[in-house]
């Protein structure tokens, strides 16, 4: 089943997405490797494709997992997690309608 992972950033949380991004991209590679991944990408924190230093306000998971579980599991050891670039995490089941 698909879970969505719906992240929201701590203030200010440019710098610390910039010093984990790779081993967070590297985590989202592997899903999209097994087949798991349906999207992935972050908020920006205004309406710009590229908001510069205003950076971003959360992050979107869509993947395919056995369980809440493991969904949440998965989410609790994000490299984003642990350099303290989110203030929330909610992991709830996701069903793909469209397209």
């Amino acid at each position: 089943m698909y879970y969505a992972i719906i992240s929201e950033d701590v203030e200010d949380s440019l710098e610390r997405r910039k010093g984990a991004r790779g081993e967070h991209l590297a985590r989202l590679e592997a899903l999209r490797d097994q087949g798991r991944l349906l999207l992935a990408g972050p908020h920006p924190a205004i309406d710009a494709e590229d908001p510069g230093p205003a950076g971003f306000s959360g992050s979107l998971v869509v993947a395919e997992f056995p369980s809440l579980e493991e969904a949440r599991a998965w989410a609790d050891a994000d490299p984003y997690v642990a350099a303290g670039v989110y203030r929330e995490v909610t992991v709830k089941p996701f069903k793909a309608v469209l397209p």
